[in-house]
């Protein structure tokens, strides 16, 4: 029994009956999970809880080269964006801008990002703009100024704000 100030180690923890959901995660298995972004038939489900592994290592200061990141988890996601899970949607907003894609790529997410700033599901657009306003360089500013001009007078109070959070974060760059 550990006193108190006492720091527990990790078989303490599993002896209690707790279970460390991302015990034995590593990189190089994610990386090869993410295949399965490539498949014909995906399954949201099994997404997402790659895609939380992922994020679970870019918290915790995991580096993925910039290979890796663009090759390996990038590209192939971006055909995830053909799903319309919203759970899904969510997670790939986080993962790319964690992962903060090279200026090559940026291009790519950009214009899939304006589809979604002009799609009809709401949260879609407000997180599109969140993630465009993160990973955008001031040299794609011109082209997304025209859409942060239209979202900020969005009817939807949602979309609006994010634009206008956006905005207040761009200027600053």
């Amino acid at each position: 029994m550990s006193g108190f100030g006492e720091k527990k180690d990790d078989d303490d923890d599993e002896r209690e009956g707790y279970e460390r959901p991302f015990k034995g995660v590593d990189k190089a298995h994610v990386i090869q999970e993410a295949r399965m972004f490539n498949e014909p038939d995906v399954d949201p489900n099994k997404c997402i809880q790659l895609m939380t592994k992922l994020l679970y290592l870019l918290g915790k200061g995991e580096n993925f080269s910039s290979k890796e990141s663009t090759e390996s988890i990038f590209f192939p996601m971006t055909k995830l964006f053909q799903s319309k899970d919203e759970k899904l949607r969510r997670l790939m907003y986080l993962v790319i801008k964690e992962l903060k894609p090279d200026s090559d790529c940026v291009i790519i997410v950009t214009s899939t990002l304006t589809k979604d700033m002009n799609a009809t599901n709401d949260l879609f657009r407000a997180n599109a703009i969140r993630v465009l306003c993160t990973i955008t360089d001031t040299a794609m500013l011109t082209a997304i100024e025209r859409y942060l001009k239209q979202a900020i007078v969005d009817k939807q109070p949602l979309v609006a704000s994010a634009a206008l959070v956006a905005g207040m974060k761009l200027m600053k760059s």
